[in-house]
């Protein structure tokens, strides 16, 4: 079975998509896996964002922030963005290709009790995702049975 991925975008690739993407990689779904990517990568990643990760439990993915790439974008099964498709930096092919914007604030711009809110919600919609992959593929599984292996009598 290919292994498929679902790509948490953001502008810096510094706070919402890296956890985004240490949250789906907790527990993935059966062939699933993520990565995040900025489309202005900061050099580092911000400096609450491990914090706010180990408070629940999770390590801050092993890249650095990334740069997006298309080979990311169309190798992708599912892209989600976290609010920056008005900036200018949001390249228009992006635009163009099928994907979800969960619009989260920055949470680089808020105090820690807002930093935590947003990581909260990446939390909820994380499982969410998970949910709704893994029912996708049962459903896909049931609507097209393997054959059965077993000799006819």
């Amino acid at each position: 079975m290919t292994e498929k991925t679902v790509l948490f975008i953001c502008v810096e690739n510094a706070c919402r998509s890296l956890m985004a993407e240490a949250m789906f990689n907790a527990r993935p779904p059966e062939g699933w896996r993520a990565t995040s990517a900025g489309t202005e990568p900061a050099t580092e990643p911000n400096s609450r964002t491990r914090t706010m990760l180990q408070e629940i439990g999770l390590d801050l993915p092993s890249h650095p922030p990334q740069l997006l790439t298309n080979e990311m974008m169309t190798s992708s099964s599912v892209r989600v963005t976290m609010g920056c498709l008005d900036r200018e930096s949001c390249p228009a092919r992006l635009k163009t290709l099928d994907l979800r914007d969960w619009a989260l604030p920055d949470p680089a711009q808020l105090d820690d009790a807002g930093f935590r809110r947003v990581r909260d919600e990446l939390v909820d919609r994380v499982k969410g995702l998970r949910r709704e992959l893994v029912l996708q593929e049962r459903l896909r599984a049931e609507s097209h049975p393997r054959p059965s292996t077993a000799p006819s009598s």
